[in-house]
């Protein structure tokens, strides 16, 4: 049996960063709860990314929460996805219960209640205030993944986007998109096109084209548009608190796709947009990526390069990155590789890919003289992982299984009337709530097509006129031809007799003489 003592030693050791933290929980050995063994992460390592895994209801939101609640305190701004609708709860204090007394005082910290400032958005507009992008900011990969093209149908989204930048066209919403496939594919622009960036046949614009009306059919193309969503309001504080941003996607819950895919296009803005800033003693954001299996199941090749590129370089950002999902195995090895805060919730071995999952997540951890880690995994009871983060110097801690501080607002939906306060009172809502409809790609091809037709029209009378001012033709009908010929010989025939005649009167003439 391991020491007790020792055990707290290297704990404390481990766990112990210079600067401002997030107190995790206290360590746990042999099933007893060590107060003094204090699971910490530093403010400063957040931007190093991080992973929260776990089976379901082993507790992994109430992990985020608690995260969050520390970083609000902290002054860092958090934005978190709200799957279920059950993270709107933020803003309320929490309710106190002896559970919640009995887990504050296991691990030294008493319970207390507390809210904290929150923003609630929609992609539906519905419980939240909307938020938009714009196709053009999207970007043909995002796009193409939403719409689950092939590799030649997202090049040809490539070329078209090239295209509306190159000739200033603003790509705002699917009516812009629709517009100007049409018009590369088979109106004027085709021949455009094809000599500047290669020609788009008929069968992948009608593909694309038809996946967008399915999109359309579903109610889900409002998310393009303006005005489109400014990424600086993720960064609000109110009385020294970071702000919770929350986007509830419950009611489109069946299009993983599209909001899996919105949350990365949200982090591509912030890549593009936000000055490097380097190494922090806290981070400017804290991104959580919740069911992030949702985003990379099936994707292609092109769309995991950007994901991976993005999470390698936005942490020079001062943006800390938190994927949550069931498993380890879920997030591909290379994005994986950059995560190094891990806190991992119970896992099942019920099956044979249970079993070979457990197997993988074991390997990710560092060896440990206090776990077997593969039994403590399955062990794990709901509210404790099994943690290890990076400390001061980027080095892995000590692995511990932890028992979690407890979340200290509710641990649920708040009240209808929190919702509609947060909502009805936020700044934004005046910002965001109405559609703006600019000139975009759509007016411009519809400008260009009248000019061309108003073009076409004017050369037509040109020509028309230009036929009526000329001379008439001396070429003969054949009409004319026959009369002409037949005035000639009769004509002829006239004179003959007339010759006759006047030869025979004087023939006459001269006889009677």
């Amino acid at each position: 049996m391991a020491n007790k003592e020792q055990f707290i030693e290297k704990v404390q050791a481990s766990y112990n960063p210079k600067g401002a933290f997030i107190y995790l929980g206290a360590g746990m050995l042999n099933g007893e709860i060590l107060a003094e063994a204090k699971v910490n992460l530093a403010l400063k390592m957040m931007n190093r990314h991080g992973l929260i895994a776990g089976a379901t209801g082993t507790g992994k939101t109430r992990t985020l929460q608690l995260i969050a609640e520390q970083l609000s305190d902290a002054s860092v701004p958090v934005f978190m996805l709200d799957v279920k609708g059950d993270l709107s709860g933020l803003a309320e204090p929490g309710v106190t219960n002896q559970a919640l007394i009995d887990r504050g005082n296991a691990v030294g910290v008493p319970f207390e209640p507390s809210s904290f400032p929150v923003e609630l958005y929609s992609l539906s507009g519905n419980k939240g205030i909307p938020m938009r992008i714009t196709v053009e900011d999207f970007g043909p990969v995002l796009l193409g993944r939403i719409l689950e093209l092939n590799e030649t149908q997202t090049g040809v989204l490539a070329a078209m986007f090239k295209y509306a930048q190159d000739h200033q066209m603003p790509l705002i919403d699917f009516s812009d998109t629709k517009k100007l496939l049409s018009y590369l594919s088979e109106g004027p622009g085709s021949e455009e096109i094809k000599n500047d960036y290669g020609k788009i046949s008929s069968a992948s614009s009608g593909t694309i084209l038809r996946k967008i009306v399915a999109l359309e059919q579903q109610g889900l193309a409002h998310i393009f548009g303006e005005k489109e969503f400014d990424i600086n309001d993720l960064f609000q504080k109110v009385d020294g608190k970071g702000v919770i941003s929350l986007l509830n996607i419950s009611d489109v819950q069946d299009q993983p796709v599209l909001y899996s895919t919105f949350l990365l296009s949200l982090l591509a803005q912030l890549f593009k947009n936000m000055p490097e800033v380097g190494d922090l003693d806290k981070p400017k954001l804290v991104f959580f990526f919740d069911e992030a299996h949702l985003l990379f199941n099936g994707a292609p090749k092109a769309f995991l390069t950007q994901v991976d590129q993005i999470i390698r370089l936005i942490r020079s950002k001062g943006i800390g990155v938190f994927f949550c999902t069931q498993s380890p195995t879920d997030v591909p090895e290379s994005v994986l590789a950059q995560l190094g805060n891990r806190v991992q919730h119970a896992l099942r071995a019920f099956t044979p890919n249970d079993a070979e999952n457990l197997k993988k997540t074991v390997k990710t951890y560092p060896k440990s003289d206090f776990y077997e880690i593969d039994q403590m995994l399955t062990a794990l009871g709901t509210g404790q992982a099994l943690i290890t983060v990076l400390n001061d110097k980027g080095i892995p801690t000590e692995v511990v299984a932890t028992h979690l501080v407890p979340a200290r607002a509710v641990m649920g939906p708040a009240a209808d009337a929190t919702i509609n306060q947060i909502i009805n009172q936020s700044d934004l809502k005046a910002k965001y709530q109405e559609r703006q409809e600019n000139r975009s790609a759509a007016e411009i091809i519809d400008e260009r097509m009248q000019a061309a037709e108003q073009e076409q029209q004017r050369a037509a009378q040109e020509k028309e006129a230009e036929k009526a001012s000329r001379p008439s033709s001396r070429r003969q009908t054949p009409l004319e031809a026959a009369q002409r010929t037949a005035t000639t010989t009769l004509a002829r025939e006239g004179v003959k007799l007339l010759g006759k005649l006047a030869t025979g009167l004087l023939n006459a003439f001269l006889k009677k003489k």
